[in-house]
């Protein structure tokens, strides 16, 4: 028997369910992924298979998600034991917690990163004029053994502090001040890259597609794969905000303005990033390292590089704050259930553990780099993949399966508030078919199970 929390805590208004479920998908992903992604993957055709994927896969998962959390008003395990007791589909809720764990553990090492670098640019920017300086200096910064630690304690300490003030007081508040924020900031960067003399070749990389590109299967693979993770699918956070929702509020508007609005701002993100790259002759294939070196080059050259260093690192702490809140409230919500501890002290102990679990990704890169985990890789790729690749696609699918075969039809109509009509049923069958495969292809090409 599930045992469900006295007076539990929910959204203040839909406008603040859906900025802070917006929060979660808006990330690194779509700031510092989106990018690379697109860049490696040749730009506009990757882009216009991304918003085909986020149509048929993202949307619906994320549809599902709301739906699951909204209906059971419960944590991401406890929803699947509620709805389903006693059937395996709580897999997935647990396949959630451990991904909270996990990637918080790392995406805090990256987000520490990005914290330094904003206050680096606080105190008037970097030093990285001479040929190589960027590289070095983030080499130096990322591979010390104490250095970056501070900084994720820093990223850690503000996501576990949104975290412990609660759902209204906390996660909405800070989401309804953090991404209004975001849109703006990264608009006027955006507007401000556009007048840069490589603005037009930016805008025809993204948006005038090269047909040929669409006969490379590994485009297909790449938009797929982008357009889930850029969502925040598969680690339970939708589900546990879904959960907060009163179940008066409508849910289809909800899922496609999130949707929507998240795939607006990692557009939006690329034509802040390209057009500076195009005019300093940097290739858009620069991958990982396009942020945190090439960037910081870039804006050493700018007329107003430093304000512009400044906004855009903000903008991107800003983002993994976000996101990180989110993961965190995955295991929060899990454990305040399971073991009925106050928010307080979930938070503190949950904050603190993943901090901890963070430590060996931050040391992987620098003193424990010759350790290596999962088929070679180090630790910070290794938890990584980890999360991203095992867990996130599986936990994905069963969810997928479980609202299009696990649940009755009409449940799920009257949950989703579909009813039985035409968007109903297409949703329910992109679930049962569609949703699955495309996660299936993406999980067996990343894992190396299947090649072409």
């Amino acid at each position: 028997m599930v045992s469900q929390q006295p007076a539990r805590e929910q959204w203040g208004s839909r406008l603040g369910f859906m900025l802070a479920a917006l929060g979660s998908a808006v990330g690194l992903g779509n700031i510092w992924r989106f990018s690379y992604v697109a860049g490696e993957s040749g730009g506009a055709a990757f882009l216009l298979i991304y918003m085909l994927c986020i149509i048929a896969i993202g949307l619906p998962i994320l549809m599902a998600e709301f739906t699951i959390g909204r209906r059971a008003q419960l944590d991401v395990v406890g929803s699947f034991q509620s709805l389903a007791p006693g059937k395996p589909w709580v897999i997935a809720g647990f396949m959630g917690v451990a991904s909270a764990f996990i990637i918080l553990a790392f995406y805090g090492v990256a987000a520490g990163w990005s914290l330094f670098y904003f206050f680096q640019y606080v105190f008037g920017g970097l030093n990285v004029a001479a040929e190589g300086a960027s590289a070095d200096f983030f080499v130096n910064f990322h591979t010390s053994p104490i250095h970056p630690l501070f900084w994720q304690f820093a990223f850690m300490a503000t996501v576990t502090g949104i975290v412990f003030v609660g759902v209204k007081k906390g996660i909405e508040a800070s989401n309804k001040f953090l991404m209004p924020l975001l849109a703006i900031l990264v608009l006027i960067l955006a507007g401000y890259s556009m007048t840069l003399s490589g603005a037009g070749e930016a805008f025809s990389f993204l948006f005038s597609p090269d047909w040929s590109a669409l006969t490379d299967p590994a485009i297909y693979l790449a938009a797929m794969s982008q357009a889930f993770f850029s969502l925040s699918l598969g680690m339970g956070a939708l589900i546990t905000y879904g959960s907060y929702l009163s179940k008066k509020e409508k849910l289809p508007g909800a899922a496609v303005g999130v949707a929507s609005m998240d795939s607006l701002f990692a557009i939006v993100a690329g034509l802040m990033i390209f057009p500076a790259v195009f005019t300093f002759g940097i290739a858009p294939d620069s991958g990982p390292g396009l942020v945190f070196i090439t960037l910081p080059e870039i804006f050493s050259s700018m007329s107003l590089g430093t304000i512009y260093g400044l906004t855009f690192f903000f903008l991107l702490s800003a983002a993994a704050i976000s996101s990180g809140v989110s993961l965190l409230e995955v295991a929060v919500a899990y454990f305040m259930r399971q073991f009925e501890w106050s928010r307080q002290k979930a938070a503190l102990i949950i904050g603190s553990i993943i901090f901890l679990l963070g430590i060996p990704a931050s040391l992987g890169l620098g003193v424990w780099s010759d350790i290596t985990v999962i088929g070679g890789r180090d630790i910070f790729d290794s938890m990584d993949f980890l999360a991203s690749y095992i867990f996130l696609p599986l936990g994905g699918m069963i969810i997928a399966l479980f609202v299009g075969w696990g649940w009755k039809k009409a449940d799920a109509f009257e949950a989703s508030d579909f009813g039985d009509t035409v968007l109903g049923n297409i949703w329910i069958w992109l679930l049962r078919v569609f949703a699955p495969l495309g996660i299936l292809l993406v999980f067996l090409y990343s894992t190396g199970i299947w090649t072409f």
